[in-house]
């Protein structure tokens, strides 16, 4: 399913330079720059408490965003820098990059597991340990899947699942070049406390034969 692209508002600013976005923020606002696709550079300006809830929800760089600015064609984005104030650690300048639909575009897909009721390890006292809760991808500006899935059926306790295992949709491919784990099944804690025990009495074993050579 393709992921619906959240909304970006912002308001075109008149001018640029220092003068011009010292001033928008005197009104309250975060100036920026929406460049790329081979167009000229638009000067644009956020609310700023609505960029800052925006920006502190998390992945803000790494959503592809829908610009909306009053009097201009919507316009796919995505955010490149993030100018912040170095005391206050507030947002002063951003910028952003137009794509369009056919752009490649690298972004953190959420990881959805289904199957966990046909999962003999889990059935059996396992659990599901989440190495990343989000994959990399490369995938076109214009069909970005929603989340990927990972299915859990049939696998048994000390299962590793690995990227290649997944179907990734159409034309995305991840941007680590090897054949990483996303999740493992990991044994019972009973299981693991008690192979624990033994090897620390092997060790013990070990050390008590030694001393008595």
């Amino acid at each position: 399913m393709a992921k619906e692209i959240p909304d970006l508002v912002a308001e075109a600013r008149a001018g640029t330079g220092k003068g011009a976005a010292r001033q928008a923020r005197r009104e309250g606002k975060v100036p920026g720059i929406v460049y790329g696709d081979h167009k000229e550079p638009v000067a644009v300006a956020f609310d700023f408490n609505n960029l800052l809830t925006k920006l502190r929800a998390g992945r803000f760089m790494s959503t592809l965003w829908n610009l909306k600015v009053d009097g201009q064609d919507d316009v796919r984005v995505i955010c490149r820098a993030v100018q912040k104030d170095v005391v206050k650690d507030l947002p002063i300048h951003i910028d952003f990059m137009r794509l369009r639909r056919t752009s490649k575009v690298n972004l953190f897909i959420p990881v959805e597991f289904i199957g966990q009721q046909n999962c003999p390890g889990l059935r059996k006292g396992g659990t599901l340990v989440t190495v990343r809760p989000e994959v990399e991808l490369v995938v076109t500006a214009g069909d970005i899947p929603d989340h990927i899935t990972v299915d859990l059926s049939n696998h048994e306790v000390g299962d590793s699942i690995h990227i290649d295992e997944v179907d990734l949709p159409a034309g995305a491919k991840p941007t680590i070049d090897r054949n990483f784990v996303i999740a493992n099944i990991a044994a019972p804690s009973a299981l693991r406390s008690s192979d624990d025990e033994a090897d620390d009495g092997d060790e013990a074993a070990e050390a008590e034969a030694e001393t008595e050579e």
